[in-house]
């Protein structure tokens, strides 16, 4: 089955990459995208909105659209490889299910320089054409690992000096921890937060304090806000 990916952004990343597209189709005028494809050999062609968008299944394409390898996903074991110190960070998503946030999740990983993301199989989204396109190309740029199970997931990391760190209002102000370790952030799903079983095996649950009458952020936010926090403290200008 093809795989398509849409977006300026998303389709430069991915050109940057003379394996990755396939082909490219395209409503717009834009050089860049247009060099890329002649240098790097990918077929080109150019064609009308309408069908972009009917191909995209949105209309967020920015008049452009491209045929791809199927993005990879690594194990555990591909992400932890080489980790050393206690200054890493490794991103659990437990039950999301936007797109867009796993998109935005993606970018911020990206920008912090996280170890890389987790998120099961099934009951939750993947690397879909619409987290490329939020992701703004971070979807090639940080390493995705998928698991059948994340409480056993954590079981393993946890034997190999990695503490998990659950995001919950029920918990401490984040800023009250020090991340001297190798940390797992779990962020929970946009409505239920993270499953029971895995906020039992959580060491720490930490909270973004709130001060207006709004009780929660959307996942991604509260992931940019955390890992950020995160970096801040462990170091401080």
């Amino acid at each position: 089955m093809a795989q398509y990916v849409y977006g300026k952004n998303v389709v430069r990343q991915i050109l940057t990459d003379a394996t990755r597209a396939r082909k490219v189709w395209i409503s717009v005028n834009d050089p860049e995208i247009e060099r890329l494809c002649k240098e790097r050999h990918v077929p080109l062609q150019f064609t009308d909105k309408k069908t972009i968008t009917k191909m995209a299944a949105s209309d967020k394409h920015q008049g452009v659209i491209a045929e791809i390898v199927p993005y990879q996903t690594y194990t555990v074991a591909e992400l932890t490889q080489g980790v050393s110190g206690g200054s890493n960070v490794l991103v659990m998503l437990d039950g999301i299910e936007d797109p867009h946030n796993l998109g935005a999740i993606l970018r911020t990983c990206d920008c912090v320089g996280a170890a890389g993301v987790i998120y099961k199989k099934d009951n939750a989204v993947g690397l879909t054409p619409a987290a490329a396109k939020t992701s703004a190309g971070a979807i090639d740029t940080v390493k995705c690992a998928e698991v059948t199970n994340l409480v056993r997931t954590c079981e393993e990391l946890k034997k190999q000096g990695w503490w998990i760190i659950g995001a919950d209002m029920a918990g401490q102000d984040y800023r009250s921890l020090k991340y001297d370790m190798n940390v797992v952030l779990v962020i929970g799903s946009e409505g239920k937060g993270i499953s029971r079983l895995l906020k039992e095996n959580c060491d720490y649950l930490v909270k973004i304090p709130m001060k207006g009458r709004i009780s929660s952020l959307n996942a991604s936010v509260s992931a940019a806000v955390l890992l950020y926090g995160i970096d801040a403290i462990r170091f401080p200008l």
